[in-house]
């Protein structure tokens, strides 16, 4: 009898261990993060054009929600102030030129984009963040004075609080009062909106040649300039994290910043790695936040595949997990799913390849708890991706089903290989191509096919401000678009470059940055800053404009680098419009 008491017991405690350990499975799957930004500079998300018309503006934040609410999306950060304007109404900055057209312009009927969007996603069980630029007022080079910008605007009011910066503007970290701005504008965001957090990326001192002097003189003393940098930066954040939470606790605070923190040949902390690096770069010394509980949660943009030569994605995250592991500060992955679109057959992104092998990796690294991805359009736009984010973490935790996956992306190949064939026009015409490509009502361009027969591809009318950019009758999207300097367009060089299908190698060694492309056994190689290019090794061509850096994008002359990959460049000035073949 006792002993079928006792049995009793101990199978009643394994019972009950089994159901408190399952429920303990479900909670931590359910606290899993999967995050996606939404960028609004440049209109690279929302809104896909600037308008002031409020129905417009909610129709495609009623899209972009529901989407991500499909994917079991938890958190959406929303860029609600991409340089000094705002997605919301505030007492502190102009409304956003991105949003409306005109900075300072509100949209119609009173239309709040920010309230509008917390409430939508907390309708669908989803969390939304503010999502912060605190120091960029332009991102634009073609804007060149502070008197351009609104009349509202804190930096035309202070222009002495200004620093221009590889022909952006940029507020000064050091100033005292430029401190206080970027706080006040975050306390009003949290005590006016029911935001569930706080974010900010990688931009902090745009670069080492920042021009502060004048700040150093008056507010320096003596100090090594670069870790009075690292200073300014430090008490920003450590002033925003106690002013919101004496606000509300609850409200999360976090940092997105690029994935090294430092080398390990420059900073014994640092990663076995040689890529660039905040803590030297930026002057953000993001672990440091980290590890005094400063933020909440810090989401490391590791923006290379496993297995890279520079920065290996499980080295760096791994670091990442190991030098928090006894932190109270929750550690996210910035994944870079944009670099899957347009990557060829040999690209370890390809199909979404190398995202699929990064998620797998970061389930099994307990630090890590979620995933923020960028970005929104990249991935609706290719269904590969789409997938595979909806298939992987959220809401429901669920492991990736590989074989799920797999069908998806040999259904997408079959698609695009039927669209090669036949390409069917808005107008409901069949249009033979070898490209893959969606058309509308636009101008023609004559392109050969494989049968070398002339075809017609047809390229929309580009109704925006910006330049158009199609590879192989494929358009390539950017998150910095092309610039004109100097008659010259520069465009992205990785993006550009990877869409032809060549090899991109990058190299950043002791303040030389250098990148070089390999397509068809041809070769060119360049220096930011220097106005040459290197082809095959041997050849060297000089450049009208240099290469160089606009945020965080390596920018090149496209007409001379693709030249001379033997590339066939066309440019409709009517149309905004760059046709690369070849």
């Amino acid at each position: 009898m006792f002993r079928r008491s006792f049995l009793t017991v101990i199978l009643s405690a394994i019972l009950f261990f089994q159901v408190i350990n399952i429920n303990t499975v479900e909670t931590v799957a359910e606290e899993r993060l999967k995050g996606i930004w939404v960028s609004t500079v440049m209109n690279l998300d929302y809104p896909s054009t600037k308008t002031k018309d409020a129905s417009i503006l909610k129709k495609e934040a009623d899209t972009i929600i529901e989407k991500c609410s499909e994917m079991g999306i938890t958190d959406i950060f929303f860029q609600v102030r991409p340089t000094a304007d705002a997605f919301y109404k505030s007492e502190f900055y102009p409304w956003s030129q991105y949003l409306t057209g005109s900075q300072g312009t509100a949209p119609t009927d009173g239309f709040d984009p920010l309230e509008y969007w917390i409430d939508k996603c907390h309708s669908k069980d989803m969390r939304l963040h503010a999502w912060i630029n605190p120091y960029r007022v332009t991102n634009q080079p073609e804007i060149s004075s502070v008197d351009s910008l609104a009349i509202s605007n804190p930096a035309r009011q202070n222009p002495q609080w200004v620093i221009k910066y590889e022909g952006k503007m940029y507020f000064d970290p050091a100033v005292p009062e430029v401190r206080q701005l970027v706080i006040d504008g975050v306390m009003e965001i949290v005590e006016n909106y029911d935001v569930d957090g706080i974010h900010f990326d990688d931009y902090f001192y745009p670069g080492q040649n920042f021009n502060d002097d004048a700040s150093y003189s008056q507010y320096g003393n003596g100090k090594d300039r670069a870790q009075w940098r690292r200073e300014n930066v430090d008490t920003l954040i450590k002033a925003l994290n106690e002013n919101i939470k004496r606000y509300d606790s609850d409200i999360q605070f976090g940092i997105s910043p690029s994935g090294v923190w430092a080398n390990k040949k420059n900073n014994e902390l640092g990663s076995n790695t040689s890529g660039s690096e905040s803590y030297y770069k930026l002057y953000a010394d993001t672990r440091k936040w980290a590890l005094e509980g400063w933020i909440d949660y810090i989401a490391p943009q590791i923006y290379w595949e496993i297995g890279h030569s520079s920065v290996d994605y499980k080295t760096i995250a791994q670091w990442w997990a190991d030098t928090l592991k006894n932190s109270q500060c929750k550690l996210y992955i910035g994944l870079a799913d944009y670099k899957c679109d347009g990557a060829g057959a040999s690209s370890p992104w390809h199909n979404g390849n190398a995202i699929k092998k990064q998620l797998d990796l970061n389930s099994s690294i307990n630090k890590i708890q979620g995933e923020i991805h960028f970005r929104y359009k990249f991935i609706v736009s290719n269904p590969y991706l789409y997938d595979i984010v909806k298939s992987y973490g959220g809401k429901t935790a669920a492991a990736f089903n590989d074989s799920t996956a797999d069908t998806n992306v040999k259904a997408y190949e079959q698609t695009t290989k039927a669209q090669e064939t036949t390409v069917k026009a808005d107008d409901s015409t069949a249009v033979s191509t070898e490209a893959a490509a969606k058309t509308t009502e636009t101008a023609a361009v004559k392109t050969e096919s494989t049968t070398e027969t002339t075809t017609e591809f047809k390229i929309p009318i580009n109704k925006s401000d910006e330049i158009m950019v199609y590879v192989n009758n494929k358009k390539v999207e950017f998150d910095q678009k092309p610039v004109i300097v100097n008659s010259r367009t520069l465009v992205p060089f990785r993006k550009i470059f990877e869409a032809l299908g060549a090899e991109v190698l990058w190299r950043d060694e002791k303040g030389i940055q250098q990148a070089t492309a390999v397509r068809d056994n041809k070769t060119i190689s360049f220096v930011i800053g220097e106005k040459t290019i290197v082809v095959d090794k041997t050849k060297t061509v000089p450049l009208d404009v240099a290469p160089q850096i606009m945020s965080s994008r390596a920018m090149v002359p496209l007409r001379a680098l693709s030249e001379n990959l033997g590339l066939r460049v066309q440019w409709d000035n009517d149309n905004k419009t760059i046709t690369i073949t070849g």
